[in-house]
């Protein structure tokens, strides 16, 4: 697939439209949410909460997952990054419908010959806890935010009354987002 369009698309319409935008974003990024999300190419958190470039930090993994801050160095690096170096005000765990690590996660011998995925998932420590994919991703979204309190940034904006949690999930054949969970000390 050749991305070039796209970008001569961007280049023409997207850019002169939002151009003072990221003029001012070229000095530095000051995002009020971190966004956790799936990797699956049908989610798109900008397009989902309609926000504007520089409004959301994003972290992208399968399963939208959040390990032990000693387990997964990139997911908590970007953790504590966005809360302690840049001041985000809101955290939001996204699950999705139709998830393929949370299905993975009810059917391990699925993902046998994806070894890197299996493990993830294990390193993870993916907890089931439905049989139904649809409760199984609610779960899994609303576990993440108890992970989130573990990491030691987290732990003190929450104290602080400076950060808020949400977990979601994101119904791709609706376009819905239900708010499972909210936390904000």
């Amino acid at each position: 697939m050749d991305l070039s369009p796209g970008i001569q698309r961007f280049q023409a319409h997207a850019y002169p439209r939002l151009s003072q935008r990221f003029e001012g974003l070229a000095g530095g990024q000051s995002p009020h949410t971190l966004f956790i999300t799936c990797s699956d190419s049908r989610i798109d958190p900008s397009m989902i909460t309609q926000t504007l470039p520089g409004e959301l930090f994003v972290v992208r993994n399968a399963g939208n997952l959040v390990p032990a801050p000693d387990v997964d160095y990139s997911t908590s690096s970007a953790v504590e990054y966005a809360v302690d170096a840049l001041g985000v005000k809101q955290i939001v765990v996204c699950g999705h419908s139709g998830c393929g690590a949370m299905g993975a996660a009810l059917n391990p011998t699925s993902v046998e010959a994806l070894p890197h995925v299996a493990e993830w998932l294990r390193v993870a420590q993916v907890e089931v806890e439905s049989e139904e994919l649809a409760e199984q991703v609610d779960a899994n979204a609303r576990h993440q935010l108890d992970r989130l309190r573990a990491h030691p940034s987290v732990a003190r904006a929450l104290a602080a009354g400076a950060l808020r949690l949400e977990a979601w999930t994101y119904e791709i054949p609706t376009g819905a987002v239900r708010v499972l969970r909210e936390v904000t000390s």
